[in-house]
């Protein structure tokens, strides 16, 4: 008995992506909200937003590289992508073996919803407080 293949993306749907990039500017935005005011800090807040900012320049740069390759070598022809309702609910392959898209969606985003989130709360009390 033949088993018949199980359709496997590779990548991460495009919404996840969007999604890391609003969680970055979250955690960017409510450090500068909550913590700006004097040289050095602003100084330090300067050498985090760069951090921030290269942890996403890199990955989309990688992406945009990966994209005019497939683009180029014609791997992307009649190849669209799905719906994220629709993405969520296959499996994707990982280096473990395949894990549903809405498990890995929750892996990869809820660390940094939870600095982000972290650093609003603290932005808030700051503000409040200070």
């Amino acid at each position: 008995m033949t088993k018949i293949p199980v359709r496997s993306p590779d990548r991460l749907h495009p919404n996840v992506y969007y999604a890391l990039i609003g969680l970055a500017a979250l955690y960017v935005v409510s450090a500068w909200i909550g913590f700006a005011g004097s040289g050095y800090t602003d100084y330090l807040l300067m050498i985090m937003t760069g951090f921030i900012a290269v942890s996403v320049i890199l990955p989309l740069s990688a992406w945009h590289t990966r994209h005019a390759y497939r683009q180029r070598t014609g791997q992307d022809k009649g190849r669209k992508v799905p719906r994220f309702k629709d993405w969520k609910s296959e499996e994707i392959g990982i280096d473990r073996g395949r894990m549903s898209g809405a498990d890995a969606t929750l892996e990869i985003l809820l660390p940094i919803a939870a600095v982000a989130f972290g650093m609003l709360a603290f932005a808030i009390l700051a503000r409040l407080l200070g």
